[in-house]
């Protein structure tokens, strides 16, 4: 880990007002993913995995849609915005293209088959999601095979209805001292759906508590929540203009953080509060993994790491890159959550979209 980030305070302790809450409190760790070159060694988001060189790579055998953009210039792009960060005031001296890439682009720009999408009818090779490991992110709970300590998700770049539209993802536990002899180069899809490919990421892990939705609370505490009159008796000093609904300050700003995070309580808002039981025990599952489209966005900016403020004020180009640091778009700008099962985490997870 090489970059540090940290959340503000809440604008509040919420338990003081509504001490209810108090048991419902959960820990869940902020990944705070920001561009940059992570190892095969490392926590990252859309980095090199810790795969062994004679494991078989996964491939996702369902039916696929979409598929409109070549993964080379994909990756030709990401390498370019990379030398780019390196650079941020330019530097004319710095080619945009080397001849290889430039390769790249006009074979691209070529009549070649690129495009075509036939290949679709077989198995697709899966992408690195993310690699988190135990030392990073304490809230993992791994197996109890013997040394796992490192969690690699893949996903397939594609959507696949008719059932959800949205990536399917495969979990790896792994012991990281097992692995001795590393794949360098796995294999890839040549067309993906481009906003289900990482920008290589690290990440800063940060702890922070988290409590439910307005959505799962029981229908007292929500009305309780609601009713403005008792924020004023509690002299908390929230801002009048969400007189009209409070519920909605406690949502946005001491409830879920948002962005992408292991554990906690989940954000709910596309579908309702549903039951997730294991598919293999229906023990009820919890969640594992948030995927986020946006680190935080207009409602919830009091989220914002102290360390990222001063550009969020600014007009510089990089801000987005701040807010959308992995370049994944889920649907519309929704989430996508991973649930695993807490009495046998090798059980089948489950994903939802929100």
């Amino acid at each position: 880990m090489n970059v540090v980030r940290t959340t503000p305070p809440r604008p509040l302790d919420v338990t003081a007002v509504f001490p209810q809450l108090a048991p419902l409190a959960r820990t869940a760790t902020r990944l705070h993913p920001r561009r940059g070159a992570p190892s095969a060694h490392d926590s990252s988001i859309g980095g090199p995995l810790l795969w062994p060189a004679d494991d078989p790579w996964p491939h996702c055998d369902a039916p696929h849609e979409g598929g409109d953009h070549a993964l080379a210039e994909l990756r030709l792009r990401q390498r370019i915005r990379a030398s780019e960060a390196m650079y941020p005031d330019g530097d004319p001296h710095v080619p945009q293209y080397t001849p290889e890439e430039q390769a790249v682009l006009d074979r691209l720009d070529s009549d070649e088959t690129w495009h075509d999408s036939t290949w679709l009818e077989g198995p697709v090779a899966l992408l690195p999601l993310a690699q988190l490991y135990v030392r990073d992110i304490p809230l993992l709970r791994p197996p109890a095979q013997a040394g796992a300590d490192l969690l690699q998700v893949l996903w397939c770049p594609f959507d696949h209805p008719p059932e959800k539209y949205m990536p399917r993802t495969v979990l790896v536990w792994r012991s990281a001292a097992a692995v001795t002899d590393i794949l360098t180069s796995p294999p890839e899809p040549p067309l993906v759906v481009e906003d289900y490919v990482p920008e290589p990421c690290v990440l800063a892990p940060e702890q922070v508590t988290e409590y439910p939705s307005p959505m799962e609370l029981s229908k007292e505490l929500r009305e309780q929540i609601g009713d403005w009159s008792i924020w004023q008796a509690a002299d908390a000093g929230v801002d009048s203009s969400y007189a009209p609904y409070p519920d909605s300050f406690y949502g946005s700003h001491l409830s879920v953080a948002p962005g992408w995070k292991v554990g906690g309580w989940p954000m709910w808002g596309y579908t309702d509060p549903a039951p997730r039981p294991c598919p293999a025990c229906d023990t009820p599952m919890d969640p594992l993994l948030s995927i986020d489209t946006f680190e935080w966005d207009s409602s919830n900016r009091s989220w914002i790491p102290y360390e990222d403020q001063a550009t969020t004020s600014s007009t510089d180009p990089r801000y987005r890159d701040l807010m959308r640091p992995t370049e994944i778009q889920i649907g519309g700008g929704h989430k996508q959550q991973i649930y695993f099962c807490p009495a046998a985490p090798e059980h089948p997870h489950i994903e939802l979209m929100q």
